[in-house]
């Protein structure tokens, strides 16, 4: 049986024994059209099966024996019968050897073909036991750690220890760097194409070149927070700049200013994933981040976003309106782009004419017409947004409204027969008044035209491989902001740390929400020229959930920690 046949026959066996729906069998293909990998491995991604019910599932269908590859200990002797290659192509890790014998775990024991090859490759005989994708990755992860299929980042930066000055030395020539080939720099380009490939593997959000005095830090921000990678020979660091700005068609012979650039990479599985490339000049050289945009992370269905039932149907209804303003704030990183291009996507309809003015354009929309701005030439969202209502249109976005010339073009565009959305960066929904009440905007121009402000931030999710319950003290929720009668209501959690979540015990990300929705008594605190906290108290009357109320709420549920209430979120007492 061929693997294509094996994984169809799969997703149709697990729908005969009501292990799943068709639903979530089609979803489950588009995902791993999107991810590539096997089928199995998108259904349990996608929450639709358990890797130890499919595991358990497969058992019983071939009569072979399931294994918990976290509960046990694979001796040398069996790791050293097969290379990384070779279990990563067919997703099997070989777990005991007995003589002749060796015991291979199959993610998908139906390929028999798969046990002939390993059958040539050792001289022994194989015997199948099975066990979940998921849990074979993280075991090869742990037995594996030098890559024996292929090389690593840490095996680079040894190449690259050889080889710092002539590496230094192609830097120094800026006019013949661009035309050294792969073949002249190629622990420095592999070390590069490492780095991008590691960074989509862990499904990083950012990639951190940081030179310092004596060294080079590299360091990947994953579900939120910062981790060291590796430490290459500070040496390379300009020509590690170069060839990324290189790659990013940036100036290479530009270093007193910041520049901005983008590249655009395609894995193994044929996914293409671009980076947005920022550099700037510090003390000790040029600091680069690169941003990841990989499409198939972007979640465009609103309800898995992490907005509560009730936020939802206001955010929806709001949208559903022919006219105003919706504004979504925050700072940068904290998932604005993501919110807005799912709510574009909700109204996205044959029938309507939407627009976009973008600087940077994260991601390609179908559908919708998108605009890159260009400052430097004049073309500003101000200028877009004049453009725009000379094309026709029912609904704008507004990458950022900066100054008070986008902000006037915008509101005269909400307030004539459009729906425009556009994000500002404040602390949370009520300071958003105050923030455009400084930019010149008029009380009765902003009481008229908005219709909803969206404050959001986002917090790690606590890891499900490695979750346990939290005993915490009454206090300690009571000064997070908890009604005294409430605590018993709270089933803390907290991730132990685990291969998984790389041992943080935070695994994903999720959005918490504040939606404050312009009503009667808010329009006559603002038009009264009332402060933020006057703003606040009267929309949290009106019935505004603020962003520390939405984060507990989390926590109560176990989907976040304590830590990450207080380091996503403010005490509403001290607004």
């Amino acid at each position: 049986m061929n693997d294509v046949g094996a994984r169809k026959g799969l997703g149709e066996l697990l729908v005969r024994e009501n292990l799943i729906n068709i639903v979530q069998l089609e979803e489950a293909k588009k995902e791993q059209k999107s991810h590539g990998g096997r089928l199995s491995s998108a259904l349990v991604r996608m929450g639709a099966i358990k890797d130890s019910e499919l595991a358990q599932f497969l058992s019983q269908q071939y009569n072979v024996p399931a294994i918990d590859l976290d509960q046990f200990d694979i001796p040398e002797d069996a790791i050293q019968s097969l290379s990384r290659d070779v279990c990563e192509k067919h997703m099997v890790i070989p777990v005991n050897k007995s003589g002749n014998i060796l015991v291979v775990a199959f993610s998908d024991p139906s390929n028999v073909f798969v046990r002939d090859d390993l059958n040539f490759l050792t001289r022994c005989r194989i015997e199948v036991v099975v066990a979940p994708e998921i849990s074979i990755q993280r075991a090869l992860d742990k037995y594996y750690p030098k890559g024996q299929g292929g090389p690593t980042l840490g095996a680079t930066v040894t190449e690259l220890e050889q080889t710092e000055d002539a590496l230094n030395f192609m830097a120094s020539l800026e006019s013949q760097l661009i035309e050294v080939g792969d073949s002249e720099m190629g622990p420095l380009v592999k070390f590069v194409n490492l780095m991008l490939a590691e960074a989509i593997k862990l499904k990083a959000s950012d990639i951190h070149i940081e030179p310092y005095e004596k060294r080079l830090r590299i360091r990947f921000r994953i579900d939120g927070l910062l981790h060291e990678k590796v430490q290459p020979p500070a040496g390379i660091g300009a020509a590690l700049v170069s060839r990324i700005k290189i790659m990013s068609r940036l100036k290479i012979d530009e270093r007193r200013k910041p520049q901005d650039g983008r590249l655009k990479v395609k894995t193994a599985q044929g996914m293409e994933v671009d980076f947005r490339v920022s550099v700037i000049p510090t003390l000790f050289g040029e600091k680069i981040v690169m941003r990841l945009l990989d499409k198939s992370n972007l979640k465009l269905d609103m309800t898995k976003l992490g907005f509560e039932e009730d936020d939802l149907k206001i955010f929806t209804h709001k949208l559903n309106d022919p006219q105003g303003m919706i504004l979504v704030t925050g700072p940068t990183g904290s998932g604005k782009t993501t919110t807005l291009y799912s709510a574009l996507s909700s109204v996205n309809d044959p029938q309507m004419n939407i627009s976009t003015a973008e600087d940077p354009i994260e991601f390609n929309l179908d559908g919708i017409n998108q605009v890159q701005v260009h400052p430097d030439i004049g073309f500003t969202f101000a200028e877009a947004l004049r453009s725009f209502l000379r094309q026709d249109p029912d609904v704008i976005l507004v990458g950022e409204i900066r100054d008070l010339e986008t902000a006037e073009v915008g509101f005269k565009a909400a307030s004539t027969g459009h729906l425009v959305l556009s994000t500002l960066h404040t602390n949370d929904a009520p300071s958003t008044v105050a923030r455009l009440l400084d930019m010149g905007v008029q009380g009765f121009l902003i009481t008229s035209t908005v219709s909803l402000i969206v404050a959001q931030r986002l917090a790690g999710k606590i890891c499900e491989k490695c979750k346990v319950p939290h005993k915490v003290e009454p206090e300690v929720l009571v000064e997070l902001g908890v009604k005294p009668d409430e605590i018993d209501r709270y089933e803390v959690c907290r991730g132990e740390g685990c291969s998984v979540c790389n041992m943080t015990g935070i695994k994903g990300r999720i959005a918490i929400y504040e939606l404050m929705t312009m009503t009667d008594t808010l329009r006559d605190v603002i038009l009264k020229s009332g402060t933020t906290l006057e703003i606040k108290q009267a929309a949290l009357r009106g019935g505004m959930r603020s962003l520390r109320q939405a984060a507990l709420l989390k926590l109560m549920r176990g989907q976040i920690s304590i830590e990450q209430v207080a380091f996503s979120t403010v005490a509403d007492d001290k607004a």
